[in-house]
């Protein structure tokens, strides 16, 4: 097996990818609109340092598009909205201000932003980048709330990446299966 090995700069180096790779096409296909946007916004935070997890839950009855975790432990909130419609249908928004730093909303440039409330944030992106056009307000969460976001967070991170990893774990913990019949 070849050395894959690289050096942590390397590793953590923000990277912006200028060309799609190949296939990526396809795989666009198979997104929604939100999705589409998701990732546009996903690639533009981690070109700021950022850390993104799509569709995080941060308490029960909430499930926000984007959570990213910045450099500095700061926490954003990114909901993406594909149509006025989608952005209208939306009535969970303001629960989600309380579980972050900053909220944004992320369109794309054909979205009427005059829409969106003031007072938050404003992300341009498409399916390969993004932008902030208009920084959210700063509301520190208290303490002890970062400190339980940041956990839950890193969890629902090393999950995911575990699933793809090893989509089937095992069963239930049993290392051998009961012989039949007992």
């Amino acid at each position: 097996m070849a050395n894959q090995h690289l050096d942590q700069d390397e590793f953590d180096a923000p990277t912006r990818e200028a060309v799609p790779p190949e296939g990526d096409e396809a795989t666009l296909a198979l997104l929604q609109p939100g999705q589409r946007l998701a990732r546009g916004v996903s690639r533009y935070l981690r070109s700021m340092g950022f850390a993104s997890v799509e569709e995080f839950v941060p308490v029960r009855g909430l499930r926000v598009d984007v959570m990213a975790l910045g450099p500095k432990g700061e926490l954003w909130v990114i909901e993406c909205k594909s149509s006025r419609a989608d952005f209208q249908s939306d009535c969970k928004w303001q629960g989600y201000l309380e579980w972050c730093d900053r909220y944004f909303w992320a369109v794309d440039v054909d979205f009427p932003t005059d829409l969106l409330p003031e007072g938050t944030g404003l992300i341009l992106a498409d399916a390969y980048d993004g932008e902030v056009v208009r920084m959210a307000p700063e509301q520190k969460l208290p303490p002890a709330r970062r400190k339980k976001m940041i956990q839950k967070f890193a969890m629902d991170a090393a999950r995911r990446l575990q699933r793809l990893r090893d989509p089937r774990p095992g069963r239930d913990g049993l290392l051998l299966s009961p012989s039949e019949g007992e």
